[in-house]
Formats: C-alpha cells, sequence, structure tokens
C-alpha cells in the first residue's frame, strides 16, 4: 500500500547579505528594507511563510501580518525601480522639495506633465538644447521651488540633471539640498575653480548641483562674462538636462544675461502674488534678447 511521502518543511533563504561586494545586490523588497533598517531578518521570515503558505505577493504578506506599511512597500519598490524618493525626516534636503517626498501625489504628477512638455519641446531635439533658464519677474514668484522640484522630477526619469544655481544675490538651492557653499558658479565663472565644484546628491540619482558660490561683488559681470557660455558648453557633454535658477527679473538683468546663455526660459508666476505687468516686461525682455520663452507656468504651491 503506498503512502503518501512526508511533507517536506519549508525553509525559509537566508536573507542576510553575506555576498561580496562584487556580486549583484539582492534587490527584492524585503532585501532593500533589511538593509535600510525597516525590517528585521525575523519579520521577512515570518512574511515568507506567510507568502508561500497563502500564494500571495511579498508585499500583500507583510501588509496583512502588520509588519510592513504601504509606505514601506512604495519606498522598496522605488528602490528596486531605481525611482529614488525621500521619507521625512530621514533625509537633510527641504521637504519643499515635494518631488522628492511625495512622488505619487497630484501635485508632483503635475511637475511631471511639465517635465514632458519641456522634453518635447527644449531638450529633445539635441547636444544644443540642454539648458534651460528658470526665470521670474519678481522675489517669491516660486523660481527655486520649480527648478528644485523639476531638477528633481527629470532625475528620476534616469536623466542626467545639473541644477545651477545662478541667483547669487539671494540664493537658496545649497539651502535646499543641504549642500555645501563655500564654492559654487561664482568661483567657476572667476576662473578660481573648474566643473569639479558640482556637487551630487546621493539620495537622489542622477541629480548633481552647482551651488551659487561665495557671494561676489560683481554678480551681474560674471554672469555677462563668456565664460558661463564656456561652462554650459563642457557641461551640455556631461549632462542631459541643465537647469538654471536665476535671479528675479525685477532686481536686475541678470536673468536675462543667463537666459541669453541658455537660449531658452521658462517663466514662473505665483498666483495672487506676480503681478501681470511685471510679467509681460520679463517676457518682452527675454524677446529682444532673443531668447526663445518655452513656456510659462503659474505656480500656485
Amino acid at each position: 500500500m503506498n503512502q503518501n511521502p512526508p511533507i517536506q518543511p519549508y525553509i525559509v533563504p537566508d536573507l542576510r547579505d553575506k555576498s561580496p561586494a562584487s556580486a549583484v545586490p539582492d534587490r527584492s523588497i524585503g532585501a532593500i528594507l533589511i538593509k535600510m533598517g525597516r525590517l528585521s531578518v525575523a519579520d521577512a521570515e515570518r512574511v515568507m511563510r506567510h507568502q508561500v503558505e497563502r500564494n500571495v505577493r511579498f508585499g500583500d504578506a507583510a501588509l496583512a501580518l502588520g509588519v510592513l506599511s504601504e509606505a514601506d512597500i512604495e519606498f522598496a519598490l522605488s528602490r528596486q525601480y531605481d525611482y529614488p524618493y525621500l521619507l521625512r525626516g530621514e533625509s537633510d534636503i527641504s521637504e519643499s522639495v515635494v518631488a522628492a517626498y511625495e512622488p505619487f501625489t497630484e501635485r508632483v504628477e503635475s511637475l511631471r506633465a511639465l517635465r514632458n512638455q519641456l522634453m518635447w519641446r527644449w531638450f529633445d531635439t539635441g547636444e544644443e538644447r540642454r539648458a534651460l533658464a528658470i526665470t521670474g519677474a519678481e522675489r517669491g514668484d516660486g523660481r527655486s521651488f520649480l527648478a528644485a522640484n523639476l531638477a528633481v522630477v527629470f532625475s528620476q526619469q534616469g536623466q542626467r540633471t545639473l541644477l545651477i544655481d545662478a541667483d547669487m544675490r539671494h540664493p537658496s538651492q545649497h539651502t535646499i539640498f543641504s549642500l555645501e557653499n563655500r564654492v559654487g558658479l561664482s568661483s567657476v565663472l572667476s576662473g578660481r575653480n573648474s566643473v569639479e565644484a558640482v556637487q551630487r546628491v546621493p539620495a537622489l540619482l542622477d541629480l548633481s548641483v552647482l551651488t551659487a558660490g561665495a557671494p561676489p561683488p560683481n554678480p551681474s559681470e560674471l554672469l555677462g562674462r563668456p565664460a558661463l557660455g564656456q561652462l554650459l558648453r563642457t557641461l551640455a557633454g556631461q549632462y542631459d538636462v541643465i537647469l538654471i535658477d536665476t535671479p528675479a527679473g525685477s532686481d536686475s538683468s541678470d536673468a536675462q544675461m543667463v537666459a541669453g546663455r541658455t537660449g531658452a526660459a521658462v517663466v514662473v508666476a505665483r498666483q495672487d502674488v506676480t503681478h501681470v505687468g511685471k510679467v509681460h516686461e520679463l517676457i518682452t525682455s527675454l524677446n529682444e534678447a532673443r531668447v526663445h520663452v518655452v513656456g510659462s507656468v503659474l505656480n500656485n504651491f
């Protein structure tokens, strides 16, 4: 008489990382969250047993057992698919960079829509169109906010992205991304530093920032030098997208000079804040400088 074979015990694989550095890393959800300290090995083993017993996905099993949250699963999936974003409280980057902290929200979707339009209208046409100035008529219109968040969504698309802070009068990108600002654009244009002054943003793949650097006494003269054009041509061979945060158009002619070097600009206005007449003046001055105004953005964030 035939007897049923004995049930073999299920052996949970050892999820602890014992592989040499040269080995292909484990990109499973469990391994990612263990490495990030958000899941213990013991809980991962519980989840895997439940996964096998119920024939469900790892994430669904973890949620059913209550050992992970939806946010944990989304975070791990973002790492699996090289779509980095940040968790609040775990980074020094300003929370105003909503594209980094809230990538699945409606307002960040609007930033992605803007990114796609800019790709179609400007960046997808060759190396000579790698740089774009982000301009605005008045201080407080959200230029720096938009430039920072656009830089993140471009980098999340896999574009090698560089954000340059050309507002040497009121710089902000070093604060937003928590970067050093001892050297930057001002020292590069004055010949005291090279493109090595560019800093990577470690938490966000494919994103680099060239901060404004130490405040110079002559920002307009620095931005008006041929060195800026030469710098942009050099960087165009290293990056797919270069976004330049410019000073307010009402403060000086710096924005027009920067846009003249890039050949194109986006004009930002803030709802219920920016004066319409000032926007018209800025667009007129850009047109007179033969700058292509790719589009305008009404910022209501």
